[in-house]
């Protein structure tokens, strides 16, 4: 049995930092707007941007090497450093703004400041490091930077990673005192506070089923109800798919040409963590080595300090895994399902050009506790066993393309899909995913309401001063920002 219920401005699926943020966005930019969202787990944030089931990095490219590629002439393209720096100062202004219009109170509730380091190993990566470091510390985006190789220097910057050491294999590392540590999951719970304040009305428990085109050109939704298995049947002039895994599957049950041909591949991580007092205390960054080789991007190791429900812990990993399940609370046949006649091919050719990537999965999912210590101790020598927990983390899905590059190409990051007339769009994807949220949501904006852009800008502005801006072409209005989110988000130390 199900009833038709009211047509409403928007719809938004899922519960996580995506729909969140372009939630709040679009309340701000029309507060009289209709919005509902559905998510089918009981509460907002519970998978990929949970706190538990992410690196909380807020990634902005000041640590995180696999965005900064040496060329065969010896040069280092930190093009990808940029625009994912960019894209972060997007999101420190909004919430900034969100702080300043008391939509939020406490920064802190999820962000500290947190030193971003990079750090290699050997006179090859050693050189690379320094070359490195002049191209992103000559650019105004990533000015404070520091650099060393000086053993003493890099003791008093990570002493529970230089300790016990051997002294012999040259080292280098670059800090900037100013990264964050962001909890996602706590800012996902904030910001679904703040919209059900605003009348928006989100309902919990609730999965879509399915997703139609409706005669008028809107889209009909068929929610059930988790807990009675009660069908309602919901319409919306526009539809926001923002659930993570659990995106593709819907995409897919649209039927809009732009979403035929994709698929996805899952990848889930493990973390080990550590939450004793007297080893956590002793590290006090996020510090990022090098992906080792044929690994996929997402697997670069890192040892992060967390701030978590008001208590630190270290983070090291993560580890792949592999589960044909699209989310961590998902079904075992995500993967299979997800395969249909349209993109058969694209995902056939994805199982030939990734066979390096598949042994690598298999070789890791095998790893046992102490195998995966023994990476640790690359980073942590004296690393005891019985310190460290292995944590599960969340589920990413890869995006699978046909490309220019070829058939079955895998992408590693975030895609806005949108129908052409602009009343649906999709995020698929993964890293750099909540970090770079804002930029997301403002580029499903300006794909799906074009004609009311010219309207909302003052707002935008409002909202977020270099909307429309490159920074890197307007130096002043970068330190006058970092100034100011630095100011507002607490990060000043």
């Amino acid at each position: 049995m199900s009833s038709i219920q009211k047509k409403k401005d928007v719809i938004l699926i899922g519960g996580g930092i995506m729909s969140a943020t372009l939630g709040a966005l679009l309340k701000e930019l029309v507060p009289d707007w209709d919005i509902t969202v559905f998510e089918r787990r009981e509460t907002p944030g519970e998978e990929s941007s949970n706190e538990w089931n992410n690196a909380g990095t807020g990634h902005s490219s000041l640590c995180e090497i696999n965005y900064t590629v040496e060329q065969p002439d010896g040069s280092v393209d930190i093009s990808k450093a940029i625009k994912v720096n960019e894209e972060f100062q997007v999101s420190k202004q909004f919430w900034s703004y969100l702080i300043d219009s008391g939509l939020i109170n406490n920064p802190r509730d999820f962000i500290v400041p947190l030193p971003h380091m990079s750090l290699l190993q050997g006179e090859e990566n050693v050189a690379f490091m320094r070359k490195r470091f002049e191209a992103l510390s000559n650019n105004p985006l990533f000015a404070g930077m520091e650099y060393s190789e000086d053993r003493a220097k890099l003791m008093e910057w990570i002493p529970l990673i230089m300790k016990d050491r051997a002294p012999n294999k040259p080292m280098a590392a670059t800090r900037y005192e100013t990264g964050t540590d962001v909890n996602f999951g706590a800012l996902t719970r904030l910001l679904f506070n703040h919209l059900q304040s605003k009348g928006v009305a989100v309902k919990f428990k609730h999965n879509v089923d399915d997703i139609k085109r409706t005669s008028d050109g809107s889209w009909e939704l068929k929610v059930r109800n988790v807990d009675s298995g009660a069908v309602e049947r919901h319409s919306a002039k526009f539809v926001f798919i923002g659930g993570g895994g659990g995106s593709l599957h819907l995409l897919q049950k649209s039927g809009i040409p732009e979403g035929k041909g994709i698929g996805g591949f899952p990848v889930s991580g493990i973390f080990l963590v550590c939450r004793k007092p007297e080893i956590v205390a002793q590290h006090h960054a996020k510090v990022y080595g090098k992906a080792p080789s044929g690994a996929p991007p997402m697997s670069v190791p890192h040892l992060d300090t967390r701030l978590i429900d008001g208590k630190e812990s270290l983070f090291f990993g993560p580890f792949a895994g592999f589960s044909p399940k699209f989310l961590k609370f998902g079904s075992m046949f995500d993967l299979v399902t997800s395969v249909n006649a349209d993109n058969l091919v694209t995902m056939l050719a994805a199982g030939v050009n990734n066979v390096s990537l598949t042994m690598y999965l298999i070789k890791q999912v095998m790893l046992s506790k102490e195998e995966r210590m023994a990476d640790l101790r690359d980073f942590v020598p004296n690393a005891k066993s019985e310190d460290w927990e292995l944590l599960e983390a969340g589920q990413r899905v890869q995006i699978i393309k046909n490309t220019a590059a070829g058939k079955g190409m895998l992408q590693f990051g975030t895609e806005v899909i949108s129908a052409s007339d602009g009343s649906i769009a999709a995020l698929l994807g993964a890293s750099p995913g909540a970090s770079t949220a804002v930029s997301v949501m403002l580029e499903v904006i300006k794909k799906c309401f074009p004609q009311h852009l010219a309207e909302w800008e003052p707002k935008l502005k409002e909202m977020i001063p270099s909307y429309g801006v490159s920074l890197l072409k307007s130096p002043e209005l970068i330190s006058k920002i970092h100034a100011s989110t630095a100011q507002t988000l607490g990060l000043n130390k």
